[in-house]
């Protein structure tokens, strides 16, 4: 399947290799078609089922999208990215809000009656918001096993249920997640409680100075 990247930090470039690996054609965007970190992302895959381009080229050429841009930026990337290229498609939104304007710790940009996943379904209400992976270290998205072998949760939330089957089937499952760990909290508003989760990550980051960590749910 043809995927486009929207971000080209760690968790962009983490997402699109893991992808590649597993068959689908990625385009990885920026704000230039001429970025850098775009540029040196292609070089390293050495695969023809790597490219790379602007938002908008990413966005066009995707039969799915992930946004992996800072969730300060996501907004401002997905309009640059282009309303007519997202339209109709899956947006797999794996940002937080952070806001580092006041220092670290962050805090969020948006919260408690909001998130940023429902601000993206208000902008781009022809969009199929999937909210996942957003509360996990990026090498741990696409490697579940380096943590307990695999065995702790990821949630997923939207709207559309069609859209998080595919997204379960096509994206959660082939990284490594087990089946009866993904858990679907429901609709777009539960990207809050999945965005107010970082406070604590970062705090546990902090303190196990490691991002090899995810919680399991016990019942």
């Amino acid at each position: 399947m043809k995927i486009g990247i929207l971000g080209t930090g760690i968790v962009g470039k983490t997402i699109a290799s893991a992808l590649i690996s597993n068959g689908h054609e990625v385009k990885i965007g920026s704000r230039s078609a001429k970025n850098e970190k775009n540029i040196a992302f292609v070089a390293m895959a050495a695969n023809k089922n790597a490219s790379a381009g602007t938002f908008a080229d990413a966005a066009a050429f995707g039969e799915i999208i992930f946004n992996c841009t800072a969730g300060s930026a996501s907004l401002d990337a997905l309009k640059l990215a282009g309303a007519t290229n997202l339209d109709g498609k899956i947006l797999v939104d794996i940002s937080n809000p952070l806001d580092f304007s006041k220092g670290m710790p962050p805090s969020l940009s948006v919260c408690n009656t909001n998130s940023l996943g429902e601000e993206i379904q208000k902008e781009f209400p022809d969009v199929k918001v999937v909210k996942t992976l957003n509360t996990i270290w990026s090498k741990l998205m696409v490697n579940p096993s380096l943590v307990n072998y695999g065995d702790h949760n990821v949630f997923i939330c939207g709207d559309d249920e069609a859209a998080k089957k595919v997204i379960i089937d096509l994206v959660l499952i082939p990284f490594g997640w087990l089946k009866k760990n993904i858990f679907d909290l429901g609709d777009i508003t539960k990207a809050r409680g999945t965005e107010m989760y970082l406070s604590l990550w970062l705090s546990l980051y902090g303190t196990i100075d490691s991002g090899a960590f995810n919680v399991k749910i016990v019942r």
